[in-house]
């Protein structure tokens, strides 16, 4: 796990807006480098560094991605390596922007569960692909801990076919493909 959030994290704290970012919101390599850098100014570097070995996971708080639809706060986090957010609950719109671009949004089954985690664990999930297929409530192992916990994703069969395509575009680019 990269960073753990607190509740009511904000779009604007994952994916800052206005003068200093807006210039490049085409440029998905660029934007990225102000992910997250008014929470963990290192996110950006340690995302990075870890990318080409999987990905990461960021768990969060209570109303995780409240504030603006901006798409971006899904996107940018993606384009960093990130998989998997666990949360107690998210806002309605950046769930969805998470499933959209290929992130999996999960929540406690028990939100006790997020004053456990320390920064840093390292968070297993085994056979996830197949798991969220067949099952709303996976198991995540704190590796770091020695101990293991239960998490929902609550996701519809489309949304599990578009996470398991890599998000939204590739799912379409599946089906034109098929028709």
């Amino acid at each position: 796990m990269l960073l753990k959030a607190h509740d009511n994290i904000t779009t604007d704290e994952i994916m800052p807006a206005g003068a200093r970012v807006l210039p490049y919101r085409s440029n998905i390599p660029k934007i990225s480098e102000f992910c997250f850098d008014i929470v963990d100014p290192t996110y950006h570097d340690r995302a990075l560094a870890v990318r080409e070995a999987g990905g990461h996971a960021v768990v969060g708080g209570r109303n995780y991605g409240q504030g603006s639809s901006r798409e971006h706060a899904a996107l940018a986090p993606r384009f960093l390596g990130l998989r998997v957010v666990i949360g107690k609950d998210f806002a309605r719109i950046h769930w969805q922007n998470l499933v959209n671009f290929g992130v999996l949004p999960l929540t406690f089954e028990d939100e006790s569960e997020y004053d456990r985690i320390e920064p840093g664990d390292t968070l297993r999930l085994t056979n996830l692909r197949s798991a969220i297929a067949q099952t709303d409530r996976l198991i995540v192992e704190n590796l770091t801990q020695g101990r293991s916990f239960a998490v929902l994703h609550g996701l519809s069969e489309r949304q599990v076919e578009v996470l398991l395509a890599g998000g939204l575009i590739n799912w379409m680019r599946q089906r034109v493909k098929t028709s």
